[in-house]
């Protein structure tokens, strides 16, 4: 089923070649989301809300697509030796503007269960650096994300 899947998202993204870098940077997204997810070794209902939630704010995906991506994500992320072909993605066709939409969005999935693991933050800080992200646009989107104390 999960090869059906594959192969209808990439038909979807075969119909028109302008659009296909976008899907990449769909899945990549949603792959580094997927990590986020997974890092603290749990993964939560609401975490799982809060990734289709956000993929769906960053691409207004429809409700097929989100499934499909979400399968898709986590067979590539369990498969995936590092986040340098995701992040690389995302750096090739994403403004800066875009990439810190994304790294907000990695900080609501973390904290969308209620507390901050250590291995969610320390993900989401290789991947900011990974998306040559400043330090400081790291520490302003979790401060920005961050429920109030």
């Amino acid at each position: 089923m999960l090869k059906k899947l594959s192969e209808w998202f990439a038909s979807q993204i075969d119909q028109d070649k302008s659009e296909q870098s976008s899907h990449t940077v769909e899945l990549a997204t949603a792959v580094l989301m997927h990590e986020i997810m997974s890092a603290d070794g749990k993964m939560q209902d609401a975490e799982q809300a809060s990734f289709l939630t956000r993929l769906n704010e960053l691409y207004s995906l429809t409700e097929d697509e989100l499934n499909t991506l979400k399968a898709l994500s986590k067979t590539q992320a369990e498969h995936a030796a590092d986040f340098v072909q995701f992040t690389r993605v995302i750096n090739q066709h994403c403004l800066p503007k875009q990439k810190r939409q994304i790294l907000d969005s990695l900080w609501h999935i973390a904290y969308s269960d209620g507390q901050l693991d250590a291995h969610e933050e320390h993900l989401i800080r290789r991947i900011s650096d990974l998306m040559h992200m400043p330090h400081s646009q790291f520490i302003k989107s979790k401060l920005s994300v961050q429920p109030n104390s």
